[in-house]
């Protein structure tokens, strides 16, 4: 069985490298969101936390709306913190990806440039991955909805 070693022409070098600045800035850019995303969270825990979590009076739907608020205002922020964290993923695969195939071209180290692509490829499942579980998801909701609306013309509710 005879290996063939892959060679890259000036056009591949030159795709790689576009595709290197493009990744660094979109990384960038995505590290000062997740930042973002963070303080964001972190402002809105200290701000639902010093929110008054006493039910006011009134109707049944009023209080009841007060209390489902005052049950999830302590989670508003750390939602933030949680998106942040799973956005970190993608966005340091592509970082790795960046800067990896800056260096390999810049030295012409074939290991380098392997890596590289396999923090591409990392990035690029890690997404695949995520949009797999948003889509069932949304079946999910989609189905629920239905049963739910079912149930309710039924007459259940």
């Amino acid at each position: 069985m005879s290996e063939e070693k892959l060679s890259l022409n000036d056009l591949a070098i030159a795709a790689l490298r576009e595709s290197a600045k493009w990744c660094l800035f979109l990384s960038i850019v995505g590290f000062i969101f997740i930042g973002l995303m963070v303080i964001f969270g972190i402002f809105m825990s200290v701000i639902t936390a010093a929110m008054p979590s006493t039910e006011m009076g009134g109707t049944n739907e009023v209080a009841m709306g007060v209390s489902v608020f005052a049950a999830m205002k302590n989670y508003f922020g750390l939602i933030y913190i949680v998106f942040a964290l799973l956005y970190f993923f993608p966005v340091y695969y592509l970082y790795n990806y960046a800067k990896g195939t800056k260096k390999a071209l810049e030295s012409g180290n074939n290991d380098v440039l392997a890596t590289a692509l396999v923090n591409l490829k990392s990035h690029h499942k890690f997404l695949g991955i995520m949009t797999i579980v948003m889509i069932s998801i949304y079946v999910l909701i989609f189905i629920v909805g239905i049963v739910f609306a079912a149930s309710f013309a039924s007459g259940m509710y």
